[in-house]
């Protein structure tokens, strides 16, 4: 890339060289997997855990970007992301079941999440909500259905800690007030793009459940490796089917 192009300054990014239609996940492996559903695939950016690629699906220009694990290091992402270029973000990652009728290997469409993260705590008042663009929803939903996959649609838990420590996590808590499950970034990117006024959304593919003793967490399964192959299809459907 020549020195002339303006780089965002943690992931690289070339700034109005992205499309505004960007998938985002958590591995930088997966990046690379959607990637290659593209057409013309070129990676555009590598830095840290962030790892970006460009190309063309069913004629329509799209990014794709990982974003690393928790938080505060998708925050980075997703706000360069958005000094890019960025209109329309949807994550595309994995979650803890909090229900039996979504076993492993089901799919979640998130339409908001709980902000028990410490870094929206930061950013925007307790009784803010995160919730995800209802266009953004509308279009998952209509792919996930068009996909005659296992779904819902709800409500997630945002946290930061994956491995607990004396502290009990409060999955029950929150599995009886409703929510679908847990993971680690979407309140962070509903909070954000809300502020940036850009539309995001996300899906889950679920890879075990939330409450389960963590010692016997194993989420390379043929079943979970169908779900995140299945909601990268939902997600590259709804993406250029969301108007802008």
């Amino acid at each position: 890339m020549s020195d002339h192009v303006e780089l965002m300054p943690t992931t690289r990014i070339p700034v109005k060289g992205i499309s505004p239609l960007v998938i985002v996940c958590g591995n930088p492996f997966r990046a690379k997997r959607i990637a290659d559903l593209l057409d013309e695939p070129e990676e555009v950016a590598h830095s840290r855990e962030y790892r970006t690629f460009n190309g063309y699906y069913k004629g329509q220009w799209v990014t794709v970007t990982s974003h690393g694990v928790g938080a505060p290091g998708a925050a980075v992402c997703f706000e360069e992301l958005i000094k890019a270029g960025a209109e329309v973000l949807i994550r595309v990652g994995t979650a803890g079941s909090y229900t039996r009728t979504l076993p492993p290997g089901s799919i979640i469409v998130a339409d908001s999440a709980v902000r028990t993260d410490g870094l929206t705590k930061q950013m925007v008042p307790e009784g803010v909500p995160a919730v995800a663009d209802f266009r953004v929803v509308q279009a998952l939903n209509e792919a996930a259905t068009q996909k005659a996959v296992t779904y819902g649609t709800g409500t997630v838990v945002t946290l930061d800690a994956f491995y607990a420590g004396p502290l009990e996590f409060p999955h029950k808590l929150y599995k009886d007030a409703g929510a679908l499950g847990a993971e680690m970034e979407m309140s962070a990117l509903y909070t954000i793009a809300k502020l940036r006024n850009v539309k995001a959304g996300g899906i889950l593919a679920l890879d075990g459940y939330a409450y389960d003793d963590m010692d016997h967490y194993n989420p390379h399964k043929d079943i979970v490796d169908q779900a995140v192959k299945d909601e990268i299809e939902i997600a590259l459907e709804a993406i250029v089917s969301v108007q802008k």
